[in-house]
């Protein structure tokens, strides 16, 4: 079996740290039955979940609450072809809670399109993976 030292697996702990040093990310979803990617900035919360903020009326919305998606983030550096990928799985909900709205609209993200009376949809953290490049002698 081929070994390849450049590529490594991460650990939860690992790509949740790499998950928060970057902005924007893509968020998987089914739209009528066809697999859908969307870029979209995101942070994460205190129990390591994905938030989102968007327009209540948006497709998104409409196809990803209640529902199991992937998000996936990464950063890459060409030159040095070195990098990484997260990808979080679980389920999707819109935040209905006005207490919570309340505190995600202070500490959440804001979204990096112009939004009136934006929701935050959540999505749980329930299976993380994540792979790292790292540049190795050699390549060509």
């Amino acid at each position: 079996m081929f070994h390849n030292d450049a590529s490594r697996g991460l650990d939860r702990q690992e790509c949740l740290r790499l998950l928060a040093k970057v902005p924007v990310g893509r968020v998987v979803y089914t739209r009528q039955a066809l697999p859908a990617v969307l870029p979209i900035n995101f942070s994460l919360d205190t129990d390591c979940s994905v938030l989102l903020s968007t327009s209540p009326d948006s497709d998104l919305v409409r196809a990803v609450d209640g529902v199991v998606v992937a998000f996936e983030a990464d950063e890459f550096d060409a030159a040095s072809r070195s990098g990484w990928s997260v990808v979080v799985t679980g389920r999707a909900t819109v935040v209905t809670d006005p207490a919570e709205h309340e505190r995600l609209s202070k500490t959440g993200p804001t979204s990096w399109m112009p939004l009136q009376d934006g929701v935050f949809v959540r999505i749980e953290s329930e299976m993380v993976t994540g792979r790292e490049l790292r540049e190795t002698d050699g390549m060509e």
